[in-house]
């Protein structure tokens, strides 16, 4: 598990939501928190990527943004999502990023059922 500056407890409750939510996203992890800037209210900044095609959004994101919203992780968790970011943010995120989430790309059969 990548090491983050996040409690235990909290990066527990972030990896189930994740699981639930996009289990077969990518997830990474950016910003303060992986760089070693977080403050102790510092939000989580967090970009879920399709993992059969990142240039497709991942329309579970709307839900995980909620579920995320409605738990008990006392700071601010924002939710990204790769296809829809702008190109100009991609670069710094790519080149420091923990990843959280390794994903599960669906097989053409399943995307297609």
């Amino acid at each position: 598990m990548p090491a983050l500056d996040l409690p235990e407890e909290w990066l527990q409750q972030v990896l189930t939501l994740l699981r639930v939510h996009v289990p077969e996203a990518k997830v990474w992890a950016y910003g303060s928190r992986v760089s070693g800037g977080a403050q102790v209210c510092s939000d989580l900044d967090l970009v879920v990527r399709n993992a059969s095609d990142p240039t497709r959004p991942v329309p579970e994101v709307a839900a995980l943004r909620e579920a995320f919203r409605d738990s008990l992780i006392p700071i601010v968790v924002d939710v990204h999502d790769w296809a829809t970011l702008p190109p100009a943010f991609k670069p710094a995120i790519e080149r420091e990023h923990r990843e959280l989430q390794g994903g599960t790309p669906r097989d053409a059969g399943e995307a297609m059922s």
